[in-house]
């Protein structure tokens, strides 16, 4: 994200009136605003502009919001920002274990859904201060640049997955508790723990040999999380 530019958002969402309030309040709140009013748009959109981030409704006719972010995990880090229906658990967790950033529930009021904008956003942003490298099990961060190597080849990771790491690496041998890294990675001090439990085994998968018998990021039984080199 530019830091001399307005940082640019693509609504995709097939309600028109929705979509409509949010990007006059978004262009009010200083972002650039894009909008596609379907999944397949919104991801052709997506992938030839690069947006900073993109605010994605999950349930949309024909290809809907899981396809989206599939696909677009499958060659980007941009930052998305999921609407779900009001109590659809499952499919917050579905989503987030799709490469998510966040989620908020329908209904909604435009003044929250940009402090989520603008909360991911300080996330993907990056290291700001003098570069560090942290290392730990074959992985290596480059905070600086944002980069992240296993055994010398980039992995590419959300910015949730990057700012996990980036603790577990900070503070190898530490437990952390699922609640701590909500706070610390998400900013809630309450909310859904298995939020943490799914960027864990999504990371997993891109941090280990064997995802289902890790040798890094430990499970803490009863407490949480644990890096190991």
């Amino acid at each position: 994200m530019s830091s001399d530019a307005d940082p640019r958002v693509l609504v995709v969402d097939d309600d028109p009136a929705l979509a409509d309030v949010v990007a006059r309040y978004l262009r009010r709140e200083g972002f650039e605003v894009d909008y596609a009013s379907d999944g397949a748009t919104g991801l052709q959109r997506a992938l030839s502009t690069l947006p900073d981030l993109v605010v994605l409704d999950l349930m949309m006719p024909g290809m809907d919001g899981f396809e989206v972010c599939r696909r677009l995990r499958r060659s980007t880090s941009i930052p998305v920002v999921m609407l779900t229906a009001l109590g659809e658990e499952n499919d917050r967790i579905s989503g987030l274990d799709l490469g998510a950033d966040d989620y908020i529930t329908k209904p909604f009021s435009p003044r929250e859904l940009a402090a989520r904008v603008r909360a991911v956003l300080r996330r993907a942003g990056g290291a700001t201060g003098p570069a560090e490298l942290l290392t730990g099990g074959g992985i290596e961060i480059d905070t600086f640049a944002h980069e992240v190597r296993r055994k010398g080849e980039p992995v590419t990771l959300t910015s949730k997955e990057y700012d996990l790491l980036v603790c577990f690496l900070t503070s190898p041998g530490r437990a952390w508790r699922r609640e701590e890294l909500l706070e610390t990675v998400w900013g809630w001090r309450i909310g859904d723990t298995s939020t943490v439990t799914v960027h864990v085994r999504r990371l997993r998968e891109k941090v280990e040999d064997d995802p289902s018998a890790p040798r890094h990021l430990k499970t803490v039984r009863g407490v949480g999380y644990r890096w190991e080199d």
